[in-house]
């Protein structure tokens, strides 16, 4: 399941499927390979639900998405940095800078006091504002980061199949995507460094069918 944020309104939420179909602000992408509903592996993974669909079921989504049955569904949960570090909407555009530059990180979500998502910001949004009006750098680096037009956000549900996101990642020519819970909570970001820690870390899974 996958959700595009807008100034922190939630302005889709679909699976992949639905995701590649909407007339948005990225760059137009090939069509989707992998067919099955998100939701309902989703659905059927979900603990309180394990009792009421038997592995055939299961086995049903992996057959969708011409998976190995033998093989377990791994889901960003498995893989995504959980401590992630965030900025609050509250706090302006020298601080976002300062933040990414100490942590040593290429982009960073703007998150409100409730910890729901507003968007990502990184230091090519900074450059650009800077570059577009050089003479009034002092201003723009004051600027509150909730009063910037930021671009539409795409997130992933934690119990979305890693192979998926890994899709939408390439596609969307993203370096991450946050997860976010059925609230709107950040609860983790996924970017490539965790994509290809996984591949690496667990022999048996496989990012393309």
């Amino acid at each position: 399941m996958f959700t595009i944020y807008n100034k922190g309104s939630v302005q889709f939420r679909g699976t992949s499927d639905n995701l590649y179909s909407l007339n948005n602000k990225v760059e137009a992408i090939s069509p989707t390979i992998l067919k099955p509903d998100d939701e309902f592996y989703s659905y059927i993974d979900n603990d309180k639900n394990k009792n009421q669909y038997s592995n055939e079921a299961i086995n049903i989504y992996k057959r969708m998405a011409h998976l190995d049955t033998t093989e377990a569904v791994y889901h960003v949960r498995d893989i995504m940095t959980r401590e992630c570090v965030t900025i609050n909407i509250n706090l302006n555009l020298e601080d976002a800078y300062d933040t990414l530059r100490s942590n040593k990180i290429g982009q960073i979500p703007v998150v409100n006091d409730a910890y729901q998502i507003n968007g990502l910001m990184n230091k090519k949004i900074i450059l650009n504002m800077l570059m577009n009006d050089l003479d009034n750098g002092r201003r723009i680096l004051k600027q509150r980061l909730g009063d910037i037009d930021l671009s539409e956000c795409i997130t992933a549900d934690p119990i979305t199949d890693i192979r998926r996101v890994a899709k939408v990642i390439l596609e969307y020519k993203l370096d991450a995507v946050p997860v976010v819970n059925n609230n709107d909570i950040l609860v983790g970001i996924v970017s490539k460094t965790d994509i290809i820690k996984a591949v690496s870390y667990i022999p048996n899974l496989k990012l393309w069918a």
